[in-house]
């Protein structure tokens, strides 16, 4: 029976307070209460966080389209890791269409030229579907990880507390209206010409100022602790940036990573299909189009930089050459490795004798550095005057 009417007191104290706080906030939208503000530092501090949450939020998600476009497969993910379980392993885009070039080389024949390099294209792109997969699997470990943990815990943390404050701040607020009310009620009694009821009147107001401004000074007392434990979390927001910066390296070194295995893969590819025959690695003679192997590269004279961000090399000038039977000083673009022992390797910016040969490929020339010969493509020289 006592648990009982302690329940029952207990649950209309906090009926009691909650509808307090509900008419001081709306008194105080309406324009008819006065309202606690807080110091600037502190308002300052709880921007800093609102604007880090909001921020923080959008960054996440547009990563997470990023290392996973497919919006199905981002639900599939979130609701394995909801419910605590591995999410099944699929095979990417790069890796299923690696897989099928592979399949149709194999189909079309490895001993043909199409069917061979459709195993090496196939090839090359499973490597780069495993290098997405390293880098989305390092991304969320080392940046999606550490943003979640900030949002789904210390913020909420900080939510928390700032919503705490607001209540302790329209207790204040509430407490101070009751003083007031209680003051001026006084006040009026004290003015009262009745000479029974006036002094009973100024007794009941005076008790209700005392008990007003106990209730002040223990509501102000807890809002100032409370201000105090929020403006402790949210001066944490500057250590979050900084451990967000440290993740954000990490995120740039993975991908910065990734993006050097597939030039490397796709070097490799090229220079593989570089082996071919020359029908079969253009159209018509096509003009040639070579990545550009590093910012360094010293690309002048007939090579023209495309809007993609490829070199293109005018063929006109070499192509006279070809024609000819006399020899030429030309600068190599980039460098380049030998696939057999009838090219010549090559070093950016060095200048060697270029010649044609009767019967040579029309995308390679013949090369001469001192006492070495090979062949070497034209894509990767610009002839000198």
């Amino acid at each position: 029976m006592n648990m009982m009417d302690f329940n029952v007191k207990k649950f209309a104290a906090d009926a009691g307070t909650f509808l307090s706080r509900a008419v001081q906030f709306t008194e105080e939208k309406l324009g008819q209460a006065e309202k606690t503000e807080l110091d600037a530092h502190l308002e300052n501090l709880l921007s800093k966080a609102e604007c880090t949450k909001i921020w923080t939020e959008k960054i996440m998600k547009q990563t997470e389209v990023l290392l996973q476009p497919n919006p199905n497969a981002r639900i599939e993910e979130f609701v394995y890791e909801k419910l605590d379980r591995k999410a099944p392993s699929r095979v990417n885009n790069p890796e299923l269409l690696g897989q099928y070039m592979i399949d149709a080389g194999t189909e079309f024949g490895p001993g043909t030229a199409y069917g061979n390099a459709l195993i090496k294209c196939g090839e090359t792109q499973k490597r780069i579907g495993t290098a997405d997969r390293e880098l989305i699997q390092t991304a969320a470990l080392n940046f999606l990880t550490p943003l979640r943990n900030f949002i789904e815990g210390d913020y909420k943390t900080i939510a928390k507390e700032r919503k705490l404050l607001q209540n302790k701040r329209l207790d204040l607020d509430a407490a101070k209206t009751r003083l007031k009310k209680a003051k001026a009620a006084e006040t009026r009694a004290s003015q009262l010409n009745s000479a029974h009821l006036e002094g009973d009147n100024i007794m009941i107001w005076a008790e209700e100022v005392t008990k007003s401004e106990q209730e002040l000074r223990i509501t102000q007392s807890e809002f100032d602790r409370q201000a105090e434990i929020t403006r402790l979390l949210l001066e944490g927001i500057s250590s979050t940036h900084a451990h967000h910066l440290r993740c954000l390296n990490d995120f740039v070194e993975a991908q910065m990573t990734y993006y050097a295995q597939c030039y490397q893969y796709m070097l490799d590819l090229q220079k593989q299909l570089g082996s071919f025959p020359s029908s079969y690695q253009s159209n018509n003679n096509q003009t040639s189009v070579v990545p550009v192997p590093s910012a360094s590269s010293n690309v002048i004279g007939s090579s023209a930089m495309t809007s993609s961000g490829l070199v293109m090399t005018s063929p006109s000038n070499l192509i006279d050459l070809k024609e000819g039977s006399g020899s030429r000083k030309a600068r190599v673009l980039y460098d380049y490795d030998a696939a057999n022992s009838s090219e010549l390797s090559l070093l950016a910016d060095e200048v060697i004798t270029v010649f044609s040969v009767v019967g040579m490929d029309s995308d390679w020339l013949m090369g001469e550095r001192g006492n070495q010969k090979g062949r070497v493509p034209i894509t990767y020289l610009e002839l000198l005057n």
